[in-house]
């Protein structure tokens, strides 16, 4: 297996020093706090309040970016009409 290095700042080594596991090399501890989480991972970190709170807000937003984006095809089509 090829290898390459990299530089690092002592602050940025010795976090990555604490995160490592007693027999485990630099790559693998790189490896395992890099790995995307399946969504799975995060069910029930937020309480049901506020996660309603931010299913709101998000609905919202699309709602307000939906409404800008036909905004925009609007103006669009009739600049090409004119």
């Amino acid at each position: 297996m090829s290898t390459k290095t990299i530089t690092v700042t002592e602050v940025a080594y010795e976090s990555l020093k604490s995160m490592k596991a007693k027999n485990e090399s630099f790559s693998d501890t790189i490896l395992r706090i890099t790995k995307r989480k399946p969504l799975s991972y995060f069910y029930g970190i937020l309480d049901n309040e506020t996660g309603e709170k931010l299913e709101k807000s998000i609905m919202e937003n699309r709602r307000k970016n939906r409404k800008l984006h036909e905004k925009r095809l609007k103006r669009i089509e009739e600049e090409m009409n004119s």
